[in-house]
C-alpha cells in the first residue's frame, strides 16, 4: 500500500464485533489517501454476501472460528469462484492444524491472535503485490490472446503464436529483407459480380478465401493483403525463411488446385467462375508495418513486389494459371517447369524470363522434354520452332502456352521475347 500504487479492496471476515473499528482506525491513513478500500463480514455466508456485491475484491481476510460458516468452509467455497481472490487466514496460534489445512487448501498467507498490526500491514502488502503480479500476467494473457486472435487472420497459427508472444516484429516501420511475393486474382470477377446478389457473392467470396488463405497457412506464408477477389501473400516476412522461393512456388500449386476444384463445385451449381491467375517473384523489399496509431498495414514495397503482380498479370498472354520469375526459379532449387518466355515489362530495360511451374499429374516427362525442344528451338531462331510447336499442339490441343508460340510464329514473329504492359 505505498503512495502510486493502484487502490486495493479488502474483505475482513471475523466475528469479533470491534475489529472493524481497530482496523479502520490502524490504516485511517491509508484509507484517507485512496490506497485501500475496507468491506466487513462477521462471517462466511455474510462473505459469500459481500463478494457477490463486490466482485472486485482483490484480498479476503478471514478468521477460522466463526457462527454459520467457518473461514475453512468459506476457503472451499471461494476455490470455486471463476476469479477468486487472494486469502490470508487469522487464528489462535495454538489453532495450527487448522492454519494448515487452510494453507494446503490454498490460503496465501496466515496470520495469528491477537493480531499484530504491523504484521498485518507487511502481510496484505506482500499479497497484494502477489495479486498484483497475477492481474500483470492475467493482463499479459489477455493482450496475447487477442493478438493471436488478430494476427491469426494474417499469419499461419504457429507464426501467429510467436509473434502474439513477441510483438516487437510488428512494430511501426518497415526493413528490407528477401521475400518471395506472390499475388493471385480471378479472371473475370468484376463482371460475374455484376450478375451476383449480395449473399450469393458473399457466400462465394467467403469460401474461396478460407480455402486459399488455409493453402497459404498450410505453408507458412502470410497474407499481407485481400483487396476485391485478389490476395497478396508473402514469404520470408515476417519471419525468416530460408526456402521462401521453393514455399511460394509449393504454396502456388497448391492454391492452383483448390481454385480449381472450387470452381468445379460452383459449376455445378449453375455459376461459371474464372481462373484463378498466379504470379511469383522473389528479391529484395522493404516488408514492414505502415500506418498510424490507429491503424496499421503489414505489407511489402519494393520492385519485387510489382513485378509479382506483373507476372500474375502476364498468365492473361501465356494462357497460364501460373507465372513465376526466373529469380524463383533459381532460389527455389529443384523445379520442375517449363519456360514461358522473356518478358519485357513496362519500364525495364531488361527481358525477364517467366515459367511455369508443372506438375507430373498435369505435365508427363515425355510431353515436358518435346515442350522444351520446341522452346529451344524458338530461343535460339531455330526454323524449326514452327513444325515443333504444331506437333505439340496436335498431341496436346489444350496447352495455351503452345498454342500461343504457335499463333505468334505463325503471324511472323520470332525468338521467346513478349512485351507484357
Amino acid at each position: 500500500m505505498t503512495p502510486g500504487a493502484p487502490s486495493a479492496k479488502i474483505l475482513v471476515v471475523d466475528d469479533e464485533p470491534d475489529l472493524e473499528a481497530l482496523i479502520t482506525q490502524k490504516f485511517r491513513r491509508q484509507i484517507r489517501q485512496g490506497l485501500v478500500t475496507f468491506l466487513f463480514a462477521h462471517d462466511g455466508q455474510e462473505a459469500l454476501d459481500r463478494l457477490a456485491e463486490s466482485r472486485d475484491v482483490d484480498l479476503v481476510v478471514s478468521d477460522i472460528n466463526m457462527p454459520r460458516m467457518d473461514g475453512l468452509t468459506l476457503l472451499a467455497k471461494l476455490q470455486e469462484l471463476a476469479e477468486r481472490p487472494s486469502i490470508i487466514i487469522v487464528s489462535a496460534y495454538g489453532d495450527m492444524a487448522n492454519i494448515r489445512t487452510a494453507m494446503n487448501r490454498g490460503a496465501f498467507d496466515f496470520l495469528t491472535k491477537p493480531i499484530d498490526f504491523a504484521d498485518l500491514e507487511t502481510t496484505i502488502e506482500r499479497t497484494l503485490r502477489h495479486v498484483e503480479d497475477l492481474r500483470e500476467g492475467r493482463r499479459r494473457q489477455s493482450l496475447a490472446e487477442r493478438a493471436h486472435a488478430s494476427l491469426a487472420r494474417y499469419f499461419s497459427p504457429n507464426l501467429a503464436e510467436r509473434l502474439a508472444g513477441d510483438a516487437s516484429g510488428l512494430e511501426l516501420g518497415g526493413h528490407r529483407r528477401d521475400v518471395a511475393s506472390l499475388f493471385t486474382d480471378i479472371a473475370g470477377f468484376t463482371s460475374l459480380v455484376e450478375s451476383l446478389d449480395p449473399a450469393q457473392l458473399a457466400e462465394i467470396l467467403n469460401g474461396y478465401f478460407a480455402e486459399m488463405t488455409d493453402v497459404v497457412f498450410a505453408h507458412e506464408g502470410t497474407v499481407a493483403k485481400i483487396v476485391g477477389d485478389a490476395l497478396h501473400v508473402l514469404f520470408g516476412a515476417p519471419g525468416d525463411q530460408p526456402d521462401h522461393a521453393a514455399r511460394a512456388v509449393a504454396c502456388a500449386l497448391a492454391l492452383d488446385e483448390a481454385a480449381e476444384s472450387f470452381r468445379n463445385r460452383w459449376r455445378e451449381r449453375g455459376i461459371e467462375i474464372g481462373v484463378t491467375r498466379i504470379g511469383v517473384h522473389a528479391g529484395p523489399a522493404i516488408v514492414g508495418n505502415f500506418g498510424g496509431g490507429r491503424y496499421f498495414d503489414y505489407t511489402a514495397y519494393g520492385d519485387t513486389i510489382n513485378t509479382a503482380a506483373r507476372l500474375e498479370n502476364a498468365n492473361k498472354a501465356f494462357g497460364t494459371r501460373i507465372c513465376v520469375s526466373d529469380a524463383v526459379v533459381i532460389r527455389a532449387g529443384q523445379f520442375r517447369g517449363r519456360p514461358l518466355g522473356d518478358l519485357l515489362l513496362r519500364g525495364k530495360q531488361t527481358a525477364l524470363r517467366a515459367y511455369e511451374p508443372l506438375t507430373e499429374a498435369a505435365y508427363g516427362d515425355a510431353l515436358l522434354a518435346q515442350y522444351q525442344d520446341a522452346y529451344a528451338k524458338l530461343d535460339t531462331g531455330e526454323a524449326g520452332a514452327l513444325a515443333a510447336f504444331a506437333a505439340l499442339v496436335g498431341l496436346r490441343p489444350d496447352d495455351g502456352v503452345a498454342a500461343f508460340h504457335l499463333k505468334r510464329l505463325l503471324n511472323g514473329g520470332s525468338g521467346s521475347r513478349v512485351e507484357v504492359r
